[in-house]
C-alpha cells in the first residue's frame, strides 16, 4: 500500500508540474530573467505549493503517526552549516543554468528531450561523486 501511495503522489506531482508548464526549462529560466523576458508564473506555482503545504502540514501534525509507519521522519539537526549552504547554492546555480530541478526533470522525461536525460544523469553522477568524496574524507579523518 505504501508503494501505491508513493506512486500516486508522484503521479499527482508530475501532472501538476506538467500542467503548470514547469517541465519547460525556458519558462523557469524566464523567471530568473528579471531584466528581460521575465515570466512570474513560477512564483505563482511556488505560492500555490507553499500554501497547500502549509495547510497539509497543519493537518498531518495533528496525527499521532503517519499512515504507513510508526513515527514521523523529520531532520534531527537544525544547524545551518557549510555543507547545507554549499549544497543549496549548488542546487540554485544548477537550477538557474539548466532550468530544471530534479523534481521537475523527472516528469519532463516524458517530453523525450535528450537534455532532460543528460541533466538527470548529471544529477545522479553528482550524488555518486558526493558519496565517494564523503566516504574518502571520512576514512582519512578516522
Amino acid at each position: 500500500m505504501k508503494l501505491i501511495y508513493a506512486a500516486v503522489t508522484g503521479l499527482v506531482f508530475g501532472i501538476g508540474i506538467a500542467i503548470s508548464g514547469m517541465i519547460d526549462p525556458a519558462k523557469v529560466l524566464n523567471f530568473f530573467d528579471v531584466m528581460g523576458t521575465w515570466d512570474p508564473s513560477l512564483a505563482f506555482v511556488m505560492a500555490g505549493a507553499v500554501s497547500i503545504t502549509f495547510v497539509g502540514y497543519r493537518l498531518v501534525w495533528r496525527r499521532a503517526a503517519p499512515l504507513f509507519t510508526s513515527t514521523f521522519q523529520v531532520p534531527a539537526s537544525t544547524i545551518i552549516d557549510r555543507q547545507l549552504v554549499l549544497g543549496s547554492a549548488l542546487f540554485g546555480v544548477g537550477w538557474g543554468i539548466a532550468g530544471f530541478c530534479p523534481g521537475a526533470a523527472i516528469p519532463a522525461l516524458g517530453t523525450g528531450r535528450w537534455e532532460v536525460a543528460l541533466f538527470l544523469v548529471a544529477v545522479f553522477g553528482g550524488f555518486v561523486l558526493r558519496r565517494i568524496a564523503t566516504t574518502r574524507f571520512m576514512e582519512k579523518a578516522a
